[in-house]
């Protein structure tokens, strides 16, 4: 059932392995084949700049239903106990105002998959013999990237076979956790925490259960698939950075303010200076009293 996908996601990495293999040939520097790892990362960027419409649809979609947030309240109350009729009217509510409560879900669904075919791919390149073929590759092809390395572990190597796969398989382990982390505490830090319990709880589950999660995959997961998911958390900061400046988020009900930073030179230039005596505000009006 899944054949479709992995067909779809070797074509493109074998695209782009045979476009870099081009340039420099298939030798190896720094005990690494560039034309493979860099066949992953553009990989990554295939998928995210086909998804890029998709995910600024979602960025508008998730902005109307925050803004509707008010309206859904106010239909809750008012059909309190009639759950059909309180379906209807949002439904009517949503198409009134072209908001799409599915459409947040929408690039995560249609990235899984994708990541599943890259996930298969690249186990099978560690795990697969040497006269094999794969969907659509040659033999050829096949050997190519099971030697293929990045200094001098295999795409293919996961944390378990020890020496400098551990190593490796950590490093690039640790920075995916912490991009994940990085990527979700931007988002809050935009909106604030929330003060509803709920919202607070998954608040806190995207910024450290998720990332917890990923201890075990940086073990369990080959280092080619260590490179994909880095790299698209990478993308993924990057993407978010410029999407909360051009679609700025509305705070979260309930959510705290932000404390205003000062600038320190500006404090200390504004702040008396030691020994000084206290200026009379010559603006300040005396109101005299007469004595009689």
């Amino acid at each position: 059932m899944m054949d479709w996908i992995y067909t779809i996601v070797s074509k493109v990495l074998l695209f782009w392995h045979g476009l870099f293999d081009k340039l420099w040939g298939d030798g190896q520097w720094l005990r690494t084949n560039w034309d493979w790892v860099l066949a992953i990362v553009f990989l990554v960027l295939t998928v995210r700049a086909v998804l890029f419409p998709l995910f600024v649809k979602q960025i508008r979609s998730q902005r109307a239903m925050q803004a509707l947030q008010p309206q859904l309240k106010a239909l809750q109350e008012k059909h309190k106990g009639d759950k059909e009729t309180l379906q209807r009217e949002m439904m009517e509510l949503y198409r009134r105002e072209k908001a799409n409560p599915l459409m947040g879900c929408l690039p995560l669904l249609i990235q899984m998959p994708i990541f599943l075919g890259v996930f298969h791919v690249i186990k099978r390149l560690g795990t697969g013999t040497s006269d094999e073929t794969l969907y659509g590759w040659t033999a050829a092809q096949f050997q190519s990237g099971m030697d293929a390395e990045l200094f001098g572990v295999s795409i293919g190597g996961v944390f378990t076979d020890g020496g400098l796969a551990a190593v490796l398989c950590g490093v690039l382990g640790v920075v995916m956790i912490f991009t994940t982390y990085l990527t979700s505490r931007q988002m809050i830090l935009k909106t604030g925490w929330s003060e509803d319990p709920t919202q607070r709880t998954m608040q806190k589950l995207m910024l450290y259960g998720i990332p917890a999660t990923l201890i075990i995959s940086a073990v369990a997961f080959p280092l080619g698939l260590i490179i994909y998911w880095t790299t698209t958390n990478l993308f993924s900061l990057g993407q978010q950075m410029w999407v909360l400046k051009k679609y700025p988020p509305p705070p979260m009900a309930g959510a705290k303010p932000e404390p205003k930073v000062i600038d320190p030179e500006v404090a200390k230039a504004l702040a008396p200076k030691v020994g000084a005596k206290p200026v009379n505000n010559p603006k300040r009006k005396t109101v005299k009293k007469n004595v009689s």
